[in-house]
């Protein structure tokens, strides 16, 4: 008999939300061998992400709310999966006067590059330093830092 590999899986109560400003992050994914990093967001009223790019696909699905980016305007609302080819350069935000939370999960290859005014990379983000942020912001918010990201 061939065994198959085992599912692997992670709980959302077993993942604590942190929080920077108007942003909540759960990680749920890195693999650094093949660039692959799943995150949840969730955003809210008001909220922007930094104007930045991708080096390789990223993938969405709003669960809740309503984002768009500033660049494009067009409204992504809950049932919504978008896709971002690499290398298109935006910027999240989200609407003021959203009355709820926005959450999205977002499946990410290779690095985030956040751009200054002038276009320049003013720093690079990638699935291990997001997990490395993400266990000191558990450890700074109270949290026992989950051992159940999977790799």
């Amino acid at each position: 008999m061939t065994l198959l590999p085992m599912v692997g899986h992670v709980r959302e109560e077993d993942v604590p939300w942190v929080w920077i400003d108007k942003v909540g992050l759960q990680v749920l994914r890195v693999n650094a061998d093949t660039g692959v990093w799943v995150v949840r967001n969730r955003f809210k009223p008001g909220a922007v992400v930094q104007r930045h790019r991708h080096t390789g696909p990223v993938h969405g699905f709003t669960i809740a709310g309503r984002w768009r980016y500033a660049e494009y305007g067009i409204d992504y609302t809950a049932g919504t999966f978008i896709f971002e080819p690499a290398n298109s350069v935006h910027t999240l935000t989200v609407p003021e006067e959203n009355t709820e939370l926005t959450d999205v999960v977002f499946v990410m290859e290779g690095a985030n590059l956040n751009l200054a005014e002038d276009g320049s990379v003013e720093s690079v983000t990638d699935g291990s330093s997001t997990l490395a942020a993400y266990q000191k912001l558990c450890e700074a918010q109270g949290f026992e830092p989950p051992s159940g990201v999977l790799g």
